[in-house]
C-alpha cells in the first residue's frame, strides 16, 4: 500500500499531478485545493489513496493528511465514488467542509454539482460524529489564492474547461458557463474559475 508520494513535480493540471520517484512518474488524480498547494513547487508530498477495481488502478492524491481523511470519509458514505468526493474537495476547503458538515449546512453542501440535498443529508448525518471525533491532522485548510497565474486569458479558459470534462462535465457546457465568469472577471485565477463554474454546471 502506498502512504505518500514524495519526488519531483513532473507535471501539473488543476486534476492531476504527476510526482517523479526514483525514475518513476506516477498520476495521481488531485483536487483544486491540492493543486493550489501544489502551484509553484518543484517538489512535493503527496498523501496518497489506493482506488483498486477490476477496470482501473487509480491513485487519488493530497496535499495534506486532513484532506485525504475527508475523502475517505465521503467515499464511506453510500453513494459517493472517487471522482464525486474529489469533485467536493474541488469545491470545498476542507474547512469549509468540515464547517458544513458540523453545522448540518445541508442547503450548502448541495450546490455541489451532483449533490442533491438527500445526498447532502445523508453525507451530514453520516459524518457529523465522526468528524466531531476529530481528523488526525487538525483544521489546516488549502484555501485558493496563493500564487499569482502568469497565464493568458485563453489559457486559464482552456484549463479550466479541462479539468470540467476530466469531472465529469459536458465540454459544451463547461465553455459557455467558464466564458461567462471570465466575461465577469477577467482576472480570475484558473482554480477559483473552477470552484464557480462547478456551482454554475
Amino acid at each position: 500500500m502506498i502512504e505518500y508520494l514524495r519526488g519531483g513535480l513532473a507535471e501539473l493540471t488543476p486534476t492531476s499531478a504527476v510526482v517523479e520517484c526514483h525514475g518513476v512518474g506516477y498520476a495521481a488524480a488531485i483536487s483544486l485545493n491540492t493543486y493550489t498547494a501544489l502551484q509553484g513547487k518543484t517538489e512535493c508530498k503527496l498523501y496518497v489513496y489506493e482506488a483498486i477495481r477490476e477496470d482501473a488502478y487509480v491513485l487519488y492524491g493530497f496535499a495534506t493528511r486532513e484532506e485525504r481523511e475527508l475523502f475517505l470519509l465521503l467515499i464511506s458514505v453510500s453513494g459517493i465514488g472517487g471522482n464525486t468526493a474529489r469533485t467536493i474537495l474541488s469545491a470545498l476547503s476542507p474547512a469549509e467542509l468540515t464547517s458544513i458538515i458540523s453545522t448540518e449546512n445541508a442547503s450548502l453542501l448541495k450546490t455541489v454539482k451532483g449533490i442533491g440535498l438527500k445526498t447532502a443529508q445523508r453525507i451530514i448525518v453520516d459524518l457529523k460524529d465522526k468528524l466531531a471525533a476529530g481528523i488526525p491532522g487538525g483544521p489546516q485548510a488549502a484555501v485558493p489564492g496563493g500564487t499569482a497565474t502568469t497565464a493568458a486569458g485563453t489559457q486559464v479558459m482552456e484549463e479550466a474547461v479541462a479539468a470540467l470534462t476530466m469531472l465529469g462535465f459536458a465540454q459544451a457546457a463547461s465553455q459557455k458557463v467558464v466564458l461567462a465568469i471570465l466575461k465577469e472577471d477577467p482576472a480570475v485565477k484558473v482554480e477559483q474559475l473552477i470552484k464557480l463554474a462547478l456551482k454554475r454546471l
